[in-house]
């Protein structure tokens, strides 16, 4: 472990003195291999912790350059962006995605999300930009879907995170695809994010990577966010654990590694960072769009992405079915914003208009333009994401392992002043 106090404004110091030891002791259990936590607040980092083993084969301690699989977290970089493109011109949110996408004419609806693959609708509109943001396309993932579409995505698309396909590919296999609901029906979480970052690439003329970096990365400082780990780095890397449910020991889940930068680079949910680069892009956001002297975005720009665009009708559906996330938070384009407080409960802490989002291994941050602070949690622990995964949760270790997120955001929000 190793933790960094460099001011303890707003905090007390016995306060911030539990988080370290309690995020150790689940370390200790073996319910997570490790943790890299950081606070920041106020333009300084309040305390950073590296906790538990990035790789526990080699006994390799977790450290403040660890690099780890974001998954989701990606999403609010996608759009961001694309926010970009949108502020120069090119493209409208209510604008049509063919113009760009012209695979995606005269889509197909399900009559039932779960029903026969081949008892379609047209859908009664085509699909927006906005749509794309916000989750309402009627795409899915495999794992959010029933039935024989949620198959469909899984042998026709591939893994999500790591892909062979080439872009052009990947949405001309999607578009082959019915929609499980009519364009802007509801948010129904999938794969919108991925074909909004490929969209960057086409209306940008460069790969979608390729403007990331140019426009994000290299001018943010963000040197170790990327699609691919070179072979320098891969020493750094955090492995990706699961919890064996008849050894009860964390096991390494095995991740293909690219020789050199992958074709498909998947907005949705495919960077590697550290805890360091993500907070430079979210000092970004809570900057309403500005850093160091440079404008990445204009405030209003960043005042619409963090803002609900949800109905009420719409936030009424619980989250992937079962979690009911809209009732004290609403989701902008790309990010979930908190909206009541009051009502979080287990789904954590922030005060109004706290902004993030969070990844499927665990991983979260949270910007919180209330409180002028920035959290962020990164863990490597991955559970099944289909039907299973209800079940799993059910195991002890499992619920300990998870319910670690919810103890840090107790212990950094209670100890503020």
């Amino acid at each position: 472990m190793d933790r960094e106090q460099t001011s303890i404004a707003g905090f007390s110091p016995a306060k911030l003195a539990e988080i370290p030891p309690a995020l150790q002791s689940v370390a200790d259990q073996g319910d997570l291999s490790g943790f890299v936590t950081l606070v920041w607040r106020n333009g300084e980092i309040v305390q950073r912790n590296e906790i538990g083993k990035r790789n526990i084969e080699k006994n390799l301690p977790m450290e403040r350059d660890t690099l780890f699989r974001i998954a989701s977290m990606t999403k609010p970089i996608t759009s961001v962006a694309a926010l970009m493109l949108l502020e120069e011109g090119r493209f409208k949110l209510e604008d049509p995605i063919v113009k760009w996408a012209p695979e995606f004419a005269d889509m197909r609806v399900l009559k039932k999300p779960g029903g026969p693959l081949d008892e379609t609708i047209a859908a009664p509109r085509a699909i927006t930009f906005d749509d794309l943001f916000t989750h309402r396309a009627g795409f899915s993932y495999g794992f959010s879907a029933t039935g024989p579409v949620a198959e469909a995505y899984e042998t026709t698309l591939g893994n999500p995170l790591v892909n062979d396909a080439t872009p052009d590919a990947w949405l001309a296999a999607l578009a082959k695809l019915p929609l499980l609901y009519a364009p802007g029906e509801r948010l129904h979480y999938g794969v919108s994010t991925d074909v909004l970052g490929f969209l960057v690439g086409r209306i940008a003329g460069t790969t979608f990577r390729e403007f990331l970096i140019e426009r994000l990365f290299t001018p943010l400082g963000m040197n170790d966010t990327d699609f691919w780990v070179p072979p320098a780095k891969l020493d750094r890397m955090s492995v990706v654990y699961r919890l064996d449910e008849k050894t009860g020991k964390q096991v390494p889940v095995p991740f293909k590694l690219f020789d050199a930068p992958p074709a498909f680079c998947g907005g949705g949910g495919g960077l590697i960072s550290t805890a360091d680069d993500y907070l430079q892009f979210a000092q970004m956001m809570i900057g309403k769009g500005a850093l160091n002297a440079k404008r990445y975005l204009k405030p209003e720009t960043v005042e619409m992405m963090t803002a609900n665009r949800l109905t009420p009708e719409q936030r009424a559906i619980p989250f992937l079915g079962s979690i009911p996330m809209w009732e004290p938070m609403g989701f902008g384009l790309g990010v979930s914003v908190v909206t009541d407080p009051e009502k979080l409960g287990l789904l954590g802490k922030g005060g109004k208009g706290a902004f993030g989002w969070p990844g499927a291994f665990g991983t979260w941050w949270q910007a919180d333009p209330a409180n002028g602070m920035i959290v962020i949690y990164l863990i490597q622990n991955s559970m099944p994401l289909g039907a299973g995964a209800v079940a799993q949760m059910a195991d002890i270790r499992q619920a300990r392992a998870r319910l670690a997120l919810p103890m840090l955001q107790n212990l950094v929000y209670g100890a503020m002043t």
